[in-house]
């Protein structure tokens, strides 16, 4: 395999995937990256070679085991049957909305999260922190966007109320049909880099790609005056191409939007995002205090202080219980993962 190949460099390949290729997968198989992922079928692009192949594997020993959308995979170059899916660097999950048994993929091999949304009515700062969650768990650098800055009268309070979520958070106030106003987002998608954009229906991340890529190709809906939301315009995960000059440029995910985020195994990201509340939590004078009505809670006294807002702290519980419920959920899928089907 030629690692230093143009064609893989700018795909995203690095030498976290070159150093799991045995010298006999050398010989006998070919890299190539998953564009976008159909009904049985997933659209590769490889070193002189795109293709739609089958995405079914010989062996699938869990509900991971399945190529997502940047996935980086392991094909015969004669027959061009998977042969495995390499060790991802990063892997961006949720349980599925219609049945929480069974786990949705989402994109993996990201290097940076949009977390796209709009300053009007859909601008929700729980939905948000959901999403820091999610990058913070999965150890990728989330950016906020603020998009449709130019309809909005106070454009100033999103991204003041965006920037309050955590302490360093960046957060980018764009229009996103003006290139100009998104000219700063490109720099965080260099040559070989990966970026995904999530958020909900309406926000204008169809409209955001299209401007980053310089092209009208992907479809875009108007949003309802009435509340501010939109209909669903993306409806698979599909890797697009930033830049068109020689070197090309990076990779943009683009996701179906989301209106219901539950997360799976995301103690980690729930401990960062909301590490105030953790620190205060560790005061307590019991350990396994409930905040509820045990003597010497910090986290009431704190609230009653006003150094903690109770909103924030009920977000906070709220996605920690989940959390627990998921994990169970999770552990379920990976004893019985060929015996988990729909209801």
């Amino acid at each position: 395999m030629e690692a230093r190949s143009s064609a893989l460099l700018q795909l995203g390949w690095k030498p976290f995937f070159r150093k799991q290729v045995t010298l006999d997968e050398d010989r006998n198989c070919q890299p190539v990256r998953v564009m976008s992922v159909h009904r049985g079928m997933v659209t590769v692009v490889g070193d002189g070679l795109e293709a739609s192949i089958s995405s079914s594997l010989s062996a699938q020993r869990g509900p991971e085991d399945r190529p997502s959308v940047g996935d980086w995979l392991l094909i015969d170059r004669e027959s061009r049957n998977i042969v495995r899916i390499l060790d991802r660097t990063s892997l961006f999950k949720r349980p599925a909305p219609s049945d929480d048994r069974r786990l949705q993929l989402i994109a993996a091999n990201v290097d940076t999260l949009f977390v796209v949304t709009s300053c009007n009515q859909d601008f929700n700062v729980a939905r948000t922190e959901r999403y820091l969650v999610l990058a913070r768990e999965v150890g990728v650098r989330p950016i906020v966007v603020l998009t449709k800055a130019d309809l909005s009268p106070a454009p100033g309070c999103f991204l003041e109320a965006a920037r309050a979520l955590q302490p360093g958070l960046q957060v980018e106030l764009v229009n996103a049909l003006d290139p100009k106003s998104a000219a700063g987002l490109v720099a965080q998608c260099g040559v070989g880099e990966t970026v995904a954009l999530v958020g909900s229906s309406g926000v204008g991340k169809s409209t955001l790609v299209n401007t980053l890529k310089g092209s009208n190709t992907i479809l875009t809906q108007a949003v309802r005056e009435s509340d501010g939301k939109g209909l669903h315009t993306t409806t698979v995960r599909e890797m697009h191409r930033l830049g068109s000059g020689p070197e090309g440029g990076g990779w943009l995910v683009d996701t179906p939007g989301m209106r219901e985020l539950q997360m799976s195994e995301v103690t980690s990201g729930v401990a960062e995002v909301f590490d105030d509340i953790v620190a205060i939590a560790l005061e307590c004078r019991f350990t396994n205090c409930t905040h509820a009505e045990e003597p010497g809670c910090a986290i009431r006294a704190a609230i009653a202080q006003r150094t903690l807002e109770l909103a924030r702290v009920q977000r906070w519980r709220k996605l920690s219980d989940e959390d627990v419920v998921n994990k169970r959920n999770a552990a379920i899928r990976r004893v019985r993962p060929g015996k988990i089907r729909k209801r």
